[in-house]
């Protein structure tokens, strides 16, 4: 299993960064608000090449007034996808492996330092709707999310991963 944290991430105000500072910036965020309510979801987007790359996008909301998104390109050597249900179906596995990933540091490293943090965690955007190539992957997607722990959003809820990591790819 490729470990997903190793190697750079991006953020447009900060540039590369690596995982460390990920959580950093995270903290710091929560911190300059910390009466604020938070919310963290992550979605997944793939190139269409038959050996792509998959942006996996880490977006940080502060209700109401914007957030902040780190993104990691992830790209397999020699491993090929044929199809678009191969390349969703490790958008959401990627999605799912960061944010269970997230979860537990947030949890651990960030939840204990700032008193009453009010942080919901519990979404990920998935690349697939109701029209499309897509539709008739919707319960398969849905329950390898939920099997993870978390709740799905799908088209056009998803910005996590048909805008942010979208634009990535």
């Amino acid at each position: 299993m490729k470990d997903i944290t190793f190697g750079r991430f991006f953020n447009p105000t900060k540039g590369y960064i690596d995982f460390s500072e990920v959580l950093n910036e995270i903290f710091f965020y929560f911190q300059e608000r910390p009466e604020k309510f938070y919310e963290v979801v992550l979605g997944c987007d793939s190139s269409s090449q038959k050996e792509p790359f998959f942006p996996v996008a880490i977006v940080v909301l502060r209700r109401g007034e914007g957030g902040r998104f780190f993104l990691k390109k992830i790209k397999y050597r020699h491993r090929k996808f044929y199809n678009h249900q191969q390349r969703i179906l490790e958008e959401v596995f990627l999605s799912c492996q960061m944010a269970l990933i997230i979860k537990d540091r947030i949890n651990n490293e960030i939840r204990g330092k700032i008193p009453n943090l009010k942080l919901e965690f519990k979404y990920i955007h998935a690349d697939v709707g109701t029209n499309g190539l897509t539709r008739d992957m919707i319960k398969e997607v849905v329950g390898l999310i939920k099997g993870n722990g978390f709740e799905a959003k799908i088209k056009p809820e998803s910005f996590a991963a048909t805008i942010v990591a979208d634009r990535y790819s």
